[in-house]
């Protein structure tokens, strides 16, 4: 089972994606997923000028042994590029063992514990009109849980709520990395007031709660956006919409933070998609600050660090709630739900659906029906590429927005 060859390919089928290929010596292909959005040719990069020459000549079933060269036979570790790097080698070398059984790959992670994975949709608004529009039509697309976003009003444009929401259905142009044109691109600059944030929030809730009534999951991203203080308030405002989770109410960094706010406030706390190791919740899990996990395969080290995550997370009654909009290619999808559907603390999957151009590159095999997904039984992750298809859409820079308060300083995005 030695690698013959590793390719890293870049394409934009709609939106970034960077992928990697890696052959054996018998010509099994397995893919890893290695998109960081808006920093995709950083990960790129690292991948084609250190790892690969690395990964030549080495044995491809050495999965474990090859996660621990990498991660700590290199001096500098951890951050997003290093751990999206890794993680897209440690998915591409479960695809090839799990090809090699003949078997889906959550069969060699100890078979299925559930039917199905429940997945959350994104429907969004921009007034309450249109975001209740959205949520039926999630529902008529056979969502079961939705998170829920909407406008604020005076302001033009607000993270999570597409540009063009008319309709209310489920749009594949969501995306906030916007393409670059001119000479000197530059990321766009949205505005943002925290205070008419939670004055409007509790009143789009009550709206939605007299609309759909008391059983419909929802859930609600804060996107970092808040002081601990600030999350509290909205933490305890929302408690009577009963919300399965409010995620990222802080910025990550300060883990400290989430005690002030797990003081406060009953509502469920989801935190993770921009940690990229076992090491960021060391605390959190310990002191049992959140209820779910929220980082995705593709940026915290790919199958094997993220199964350990989750075991760890389990011992302290933590769930699953793993990143998953349509910056995670379907590779990282399907390695995403193969973890869903064996793990034993599984909570919920986020779930975006790709647009018919990605799935023209990336050809999946995993399945939605009514509310839940299931990876398919098919041998490996269930994805693959079409090389071909892949080169005739060629990467377009894309930056994420960068956001001010209303007198220019920069905020949190």
């Amino acid at each position: 089972m030695k690698i013959v060859s590793a390719e890293v390919i870049v394409t934009s089928p709609g939106r970034n994606f960077v992928t990697l290929r890696i052959t054996t010596e018998d010509g099994v292909v397995g893919l890893g997923d290695a998109t960081l959005n808006g920093r995709e040719l950083a990960v790129q990069s690292y991948l084609d000028s250190h790892v690969v020459p690395l990964l030549l000549g080495r044995d491809a079933s050495r999965i474990e042994d090859t996660w621990q060269y990498l991660y700590r036979g290199a001096y500098w570790r951890r951050g997003p590029v290093t751990m999206a790097a890794i993680a897209a080698v440690d998915t591409a070398l479960w695809d090839i063992k799990a090809r090699y059984a003949g078997m889906p790959l959550y069969q060699l992670l100890g078979g299925a514990s559930r039917a199905g994975a429940l997945a959350y949709g994104h429907a969004s608004g921009r007034d309450v009109p249109e975001l209740l529009d959205s949520i039926r039509a999630h529902r008529e697309l056979g969502y079961r849980a939705i998170r829920i976003q909407t406008g604020i009003p005076g302001f033009d444009s607000v993270y999570g709520v597409a540009a063009s929401s008319a309709g209310g259905g489920e749009r594949y142009d969501y995306e906030p990395a916007r393409r670059t044109t001119g000479d000197r691109p530059r990321p766009t600059v949205e505005t943002w007031d925290t205070r008419a944030y939670l004055r409007h929030l509790p009143s789009v809730f009550e709206a939605v709660r007299a609309e759909f009534g008391p059983e419909l999951p929802l859930l609600h991203d804060g996107h970092h956006r808040m002081t601990p203080i600030e999350a509290a308030r909205l933490g305890k405002a929302l408690e009577p919409y009963d919300l399965f989770w409010l995620e990222d109410a802080t910025p990550a960094e300060d883990q400290a933070a989430l005690r002030w706010i797990r003081q406060h406030t009953t509502t469920p706390l989801a935190i993770g998609e921009v940690f990229n190791s076992v090491y960021d919740y060391t605390m959190l899990l310990s002191e049992r600050l959140i209820d779910y996990v929220r980082s995705a395969v593709t940026h915290t080290g790919g199958v094997t660090a993220m199964k350990k995550l989750l075991d760890l997370a389990a011992v302290y009654g933590v769930r699953s709630g793993m990143h998953g909009p349509t910056d995670i290619s379907p590779v990282g999808m399907a390695a995403a739900l193969h973890l869903d559907l064996a793990v034993h603390n599984f909570g919920i999957q986020e779930y975006m659906r790709h647009s018919e151009r990605t799935l023209e590159v990336f050809r999946t095999s995993y399945r939605f029906e009514q509310g839940l997904l299931h990876p398919s039984d098919a041998p490996g992750l269930g994805v693959d590429l079409d090389v071909e298809a892949a080169r005739h859409f060629p990467y377009e820079q894309a930056y994420l927005p960068v956001n001010t308060l209303l007198d220019g300083t920069v905020h949190d995005w």
